[in-house]
């Protein structure tokens, strides 16, 4: 027999049947401890390659081993399907191998495994009450893993939930419906979820060519695990698409991620978010975004918060997010409590040095292009084009009677006449109920899923024919940018700012001292600046006469 041969084993020559109705678990089990014992002798990676069929895993995860991957006939042809019969409590992920249960660590890992070819469908686990650890892949301390052409999908918690990946590479891994079980505000509830710092400062790992559609929580995040770990650098994101999830894309606590050439369309809070709403309440800091589209986000494009700096978002297209283009804010204690329980930590609310903010196109976005909501130091907000954003401009509205009715996802006002967009990101009331709108014609409003892959805006039902609603006023100004906080010795330059309510905007609780604010083309908005200048340069702004020096 050649090397080749013995060192791929078919599944259904070594007990699956692959027939949908017997348990292969154990099967499974006896096959990976087998291989894993070999190649634990041998150094000789081996291969379970599962034609295709239906697999079906019932009650409990298979403990993973190192040198040992499962190969499938494709997404479609092989399927494993999870389900807990006879352990109603049991999470049942296909593969497991954690700290918690089996004692992972650096010393103590998997190396050279590879997953590929393959669905994981874990809409058959039914559980009492979320469980995190209820994912499709649950594995931890991972050293040269490959996993390729995945699709994962309905899984109470996280589907790809692994952690403290070195020297690893993840593409083409589908992630849909992920999370079912998570409220949309608990932890995990991921398509793909990253738990980063295990392996130090250093996690050599690529995440490419992705897909992240309609999951509890994020679409895709990397998250640092401990607070007193140092966050973790070498980790690359690229041309993934995260649509339809609670945030698209997030960075809890990173050093340098790159993240280029992604799509986040749809999300329901913001399409990239910087935050310290990971388990160790620590946001990312020195990434990069850049070359992404971040459209149609329910809230914000880019959130970025609780960061000490840098930060870089350059040559993005951040368009018709329901709230800001670009928000810069701080997430505090109660923000904390009140978007994921009780345990906030405390996250970073110092001002965040080097933000950078440069070289996108923004626009049409539904508030402020740009919003400076905390403390920045030596920011550079440069060579933006921002332009037609502020579409939010209806004023306040209110209805009921027969004109009026409500579908899953919109409310229909026959007697409207509201202005097409112009209730776009607000918070429609109905009743008791709250609803956030993320467009509008002259008489219905569309409505976002009350959370993710929801089949209704209304949590507790499709308000009656006739229920009176309420919308309330736009905010008068909606401004390309606004400081609404310190800004210290910020550069603004370059920018090309028109057609909204205010060019730039201080506000009575922003500041911008010791600023260089010159060269931008404030021409085109009905004010062009307004606000106390104090101190810098302030040269040569299209648009506005009196120049400060």
């Amino acid at each position: 027999m050649r090397i080749a041969e013995r060192l791929v084993y078919e599944a259904r020559a070594h007990g699956l049947a692959g027939d949908g109705t017997t348990n292969d678990q154990p099967a499974l089990a006896a096959l990976v401890d087998s291989l894993g014992d070999a190649y634990a002798a041998d150094g000789q990676p081996r291969s379970i390659l599962c034609s295709a069929g239906t697999y079906a895993i019932h009650d409990e995860g298979t403990r993973w081993r190192s040198g040992v991957s499962l190969i499938g006939a494709g997404a479609g042809a092989t399927r494993f399907v999870l389900s807990n019969p006879s352990r109603p409590a049991a999470p049942t992920p296909l593969a497991v191998f954690t700290a918690r249960d089996h004692d992972a660590g650096r010393d103590n890992h998997l190396a050279d495994c590879a997953f590929a070819h393959f669905e994981i469908d874990g809409s058959g686990v039914t559980l009492p009450a979320y469980d995190v650890n209820a994912k499709g892949l649950f594995l931890q301390y991972v050293l040269r893993g490959r996993f390729h052409d995945l699709y994962i999908h309905d899984t109470g918690a996280t589907g790809f939930g692994c952690d403290f990946l070195q020297d690893t590479v993840l593409d083409s891994v589908h992630a849909r419906h992920c999370g079912r079980l998570n409220n949309g505000e608990e932890m995990g509830g991921a398509g793909i979820g990253i738990g980063i710092g295990g392996w130090g400062s250093t996690e050599r790992l690529t995440v490419t060519a992705c897909t992240t559609v309609g999951n509890g929580t994020n679409g895709i995040f990397v998250e640092l695990q401990k607070r007193r770990w140092a966050p973790t650098r070498g980790i690359r994101i690229i041309g993934c698409h995260a649509e339809g999830n609670r945030f698209g894309i997030s960075d809890w606590g990173a050093d340098g991620l790159i993240v280029s050439a992604c799509t986040m369309l749809g999300n329901h809070q913001a399409g990239y978010d910087v935050s310290a709403l990971g388990t160790s309440s620590v946001a990312g800091r020195g990434g990069i975004v850049t070359g992404c589209v971040i459209d149609g986000n329910a809230w914000d494009g880019v959130a970025v918060g609780n960061t000490p700096g840098p930060y870089t978002v350059d040559g993005n297209r951040i368009s018709r997010n329901g709230r800001y283009g670009y928000w810069q804010h701080n997430l505090g204690p109660s923000g904390r409590a009140e978007a994921l329980g009780e345990g906030f930590l405390g996250g970073d609310d110092e001002p965040a040095a080097g933000i950078t903010v440069s070289g996108n196109d923004i626009w049409d976005n539904a508030l402020d292009g740009i919003r400076v909501d905390s403390p920045v130091t030596d920011a550079f907000l440069t060579a933006n084009r921002v332009h037609g954003n502020g579409r939010q401009s209806a004023p306040g509205a209110s209805g009921g009677g027969t004109t009026v009715s409500y579908s899953p996802h919109a409310v229909h006002d026959t007697a409207a006449a509201w202005p097409p967009g112009g209730h776009a990101g607000k918070i429609v009331a109905a009743g008791s109920q709250q609803a956030l709108v993320v467009g509008n014609t002259a008489t219905s409003l569309m409505l976002a899923p009350a959370r993710p892959g929801s089949a209704t805006a209304w949590r507790d039902g499709t308000p009656p024919r006739g229920a009176e609603y309420r919308l309330p006023d736009a905010p008068a100004a909606r401004a390309g940018l606004t400081l609404a906080a310190a800004a210290d010795a910020p550069t603004i330059r370059d920018n090309r700012i028109w057609s909204q309510t205010h060019g730039l905007r201080i506000t009575a609780s922003g500041d911008c001292s010791s600023g260089r604010v010159h060269d931008n083309d404030l021409a085109g908005n009905a004010v062009a600046f307004d606000g106390v200048f104090s101190g810098g340069r302030w040269a040569d702004n299209i648009g506005v006469d009196t120049t400060l020096s």
